[in-house]
């Protein structure tokens, strides 16, 4: 009986039986045939799909049964009202927001479970309480210190999951609930006081502490700030008043009229699209902004009605940024990194998301 050094096989060129398992016939150095693996048989591809999904089926099941009573989500979904009070929406709204994402939260939860699967101790949250938790950081702002000692996690633990999370929102909800109207430049398109008045801008800011770098402070000065130092956003609305455009984050000193043209929202601008702002974008080609004083004269009546109408259709997006600043993440001072500006992007753009899913329910004014 050979070895289990040993192989048999036979050169493919001069069919020479070779008793080793040399890589190479001597003869001819022909290199020897793979050998054949019955895993990588197409006859069981089926069967490891379905033992894949199984085990899919089995981690999903595992994940909605094993925290049926965990909190917060048990708690919180007690009432409307409490719903309402710990994440901003109620029952319905954070289950639609679930449905968005469930497949990511799933695994999300598998891959963590498994990596700390050598942890007996390590506290677990299921994938519907890691959405609430998340919601109610959004919403109040607390700190990760407090979130960590309220569910008995370590400070790491909570900064990561609530990163991961974001992550998720932003992929899985973001696109699908901030979108630019398709059918703008319709005759039949909802629009403002004008047919061409299709979209209205403006720019908001998120306070942050002053830096400690004096070229930093000059970059992040914003007179608006309760601070005096702030990033700045740019959010568009059209005029059923939802939120459909969402620029990056910018350094407080940067000017309206550059996040504008930078945004790349001047693209979906021509006559029959033009877009409603204040003075701070004058001068730009399809952007209405209100008429200015005429120097040493004052303004006819025809403009002051031209700029009451420009002020009265401008009021909705002054409403929806307060809107947005209800969620304290944004409305409070933010205690984030202000180098990174790709961080606070995201979650600005995740509040704009979750603040149209409010604005669904409780809009501002009634469609037109």
């Amino acid at each position: 009986m050979a070895s289990s050094s040993q192989i048999e096989w036979s050169c493919p060129e001069c069919q020479v039986i070779i008793m080793d398992r040399r890589k190479f016939c001597d003869n001819c150095h022909s290199i020897r045939p793979r050998d054949r693996c019955d895993y990588c048989s197409p006859e069981l591809k089926e069967e490891r799909e379905q033992l894949k999904k199984e085990k899919q089926i089995s981690n999903f099941q595992e994940l909605q049964t094993l925290y049926v009573d965990q909190r917060p989500w048990s708690e919180w979904s007690r009432s409307n009202d409490s719903c309402i009070q710990h994440t901003g929406h109620d029952i319905e709204q954070v289950q639609l927001l679930y449905n968005m994402c469930e497949q990511s939260l799933i695994e999300y939860c598998t891959n963590r479970k498994q990596q700390c699967s050598s942890s007996t101790k390590m506290p677990y949250l299921s994938p519907i309480n890691l959405l609430s938790i998340t919601l109610w950081y959004l919403k109040h702002y607390h700190s990760e210190r407090y979130i960590a000692t309220e569910f008995d996690f370590t400070q790491s633990t909570v900064s990561y999951f609530l990163s991961a999370v974001i992550d998720i929102l932003y992929s899985c909800v973001y696109p699908k609930l901030i979108v630019l109207p398709d059918d703008m430049d319709d005759e039949d398109a909802v629009h403002g006081s004008e047919q061409h008045h299709k979209l209205i801008v403006d720019s908001t800011f998120i306070p942050i502490y002053q830096p400690e770098d004096s070229e930093e402070r000059k970059a992040y000065y914003h007179a608006k700030s309760p601070t005096n130092y702030a990033f700045k956003l740019q959010i568009a609305c059209d005029f059923h008043h939802r939120v459909v455009h969402v620029s990056e984050c910018y350094k407080g000193s940067v000017h309206d009229i550059t996040i504008l043209r930078e945004s790349g929202l001047l693209d979906c601008t021509q006559e029959n699209v033009q877009i409603i702002a204040d003075k701070g974008y004058i001068d730009e080609q399809y952007v209405i902004t209100p008429r200015k004083k005429p120097r040493g004269r004052e303004l006819t009546t025809e403009d002051k009605d031209f700029n009451r109408i420009i002020c009265g259709e401008r009021a909705a997006i002054e409403n929806i940024n307060q809107r947005v600043k209800q969620y304290a993440i944004l409305g409070h001072v933010y205690r984030g990194s202000y180098d990174d500006l790709h961080k606070i992007t995201k979650i600005a753009h995740v509040v704009c998301a979750l603040c149209n899913l409010n604005l669904d329910k409780h809009p501002i004014r009634s469609y037109r």
